[in-house]
């Protein structure tokens, strides 16, 4: 965490777009001196693999399984409230970095959509749902880097490495403390920009309503509430958007009148 701190704040040029990296490493070498690295599983991987893909049919190459739509769907679309929750927030605040309204152009309902291609495609192969992920936002906002090329050629370089079995045995012996030290800076930048967004956009916390709906939203998104619905279970983000959405359309909001 404080080497990311030091970087971003007193490195220059290209060592400030790469404070994420620098800290990793740096972090990485602090914790192999504490001996909370073990490297074992480098000496046991291959130097070239294959991802374990998982495809709804059988082949020589890759795992299979049988594709259905039973209650077990059913009973995990809750999940999609819980990324359309955060699609929304992430796109706020990179809005906000970046200075463009990308909730208009390319609007909503075209990142959405592609969300939503993206998670089905991960799922047919076997993989986890997709979504914007508030630890990219959080690297943006802090390196400043936006640029869809260089994404672009970051997610070919990460396919390409994952390839690479010794490359992927070596990144998941980094230490859970390396990461959750970078992971404070990434998800309070993601905090501060949308604070940023709510002061800019001049919300006022002098009406009781404005402060009932932000102070719902908070515990219940911070506290770890959990509201089940038979199958269904909202907790998190998911059910402090939801809370927050209803309570903007129960409360009336109470204008003020200026006078002369």
């Amino acid at each position: 965490f404080l080497i990311c701190a030091f970087v971003n704040v007193y490195g220059r040029g290209f060592i400030r777009v790469i404070p994420f990296l620098i800290g990793l490493v740096g972090g990485y070498i602090v914790a192999a001196c504490f001996g909370l690295v073990d490297i074992s599983p480098v000496a046991d991987a291959a130097w070239f693999e294959i991802p374990d893909f998982y495809l709804p049919f059988k082949t020589p190459f890759f795992n299979s399984y049988q594709l259905n739509f039973g209650p077990e769907a059913i009973a995990i679309l809750p999940v999609a409230v819980v990324t359309i929750s955060e699609h929304i927030g992430d796109h706020t605040v990179l809005s906000e970095i970046c200075g463009r309204q990308f909730l208009k152009n390319p609007g909503l309902h075209r990142t959405l959509m592609g969300d939503g291609i993206a998670t089905s495609v991960s799922a047919f192969l076997g993989g986890p749902a997709n979504t914007t992920y508030g630890e990219n936002t959080g690297v943006i906002g802090l390196t400043r880097v936006a640029s869809v090329s260089v994404i672009r050629n970051a997610a070919l370089l990460a396919i390409m490495l994952s390839c690479l079995g010794k490359f992927t045995a070596l990144i998941s012996t980094i230490p859970a403390a390396v990461l959750g030290g970078m992971s404070i800076l990434l998800y309070g930048v993601i905090a501060s920009n949308g604070l940023k967004v709510l002061i800019e956009a001049r919300v006022n916390f002098n009406q009781v309503r404005n402060l009932v709906i932000a102070s719902a939203m908070l515990v219940l998104g911070l506290g770890g509430a959990v509201l089940k619905l038979g199958a269904f279970t909202l907790s998190g983000t998911a059910l402090a958007a939801m809370v927050g959405i209803i309570l903007n359309l129960l409360l009336p909001e109470i204008k003020t009148l200026k006078t002369k």
